[in-house]
């Protein structure tokens, strides 16, 4: 069973940056963590998750949000099992809970979430 804990998330002002952090663990089955594609999404209150930013297998990454474009950047450690979004500018529009997904072996993995406030 794979397991996604992600980490680094609080309060901070706008215009202020942030770094989430996913550590990715329980690959089985002859499966590794570069053999997952993995993303970023987010969910504010009262609304529905949004795709921020995936990474394929081969780190080719980009930001799905136009709203992040410029902003935030995915990045992914394979020798560490690790994926990280790196939050620059950030807006109180930017306040949600972020979630780490992998994608893999014909499932889809979610981790606990970490919540961010932008917020003076």
């Amino acid at each position: 069973q794979v397991q996604l804990v992600e980490s680094g998330g609080g309060l901070v002002q706008p215009g202020g940056s942030l770094r989430l952090s996913c550590a990715a663990s329980g690959f089985t089955f002859g499966f590794t963590f570069h053999d997952y594609s993995m993303s970023w999404y987010r969910q504010a209150s009262g609304k529905e998750r949004e795709l921020v930013a995936p990474i394929s297998t081969v780190s080719a990454g980009t930001t799905a949000a136009n709203s992040v474009k410029g902003r935030f950047t995915i990045s992914r450690d394979n020798a560490k099992n690790m994926v990280y979004l790196q939050m620059n500018s950030l807006k109180p529009e930017d306040t949600a809970v972020y979630f780490c997904s992998a994608v893999g072996a014909g499932r889809r993995y979610w981790g606990q979430g970490t919540p961010v406030t932008v917020s003076s």
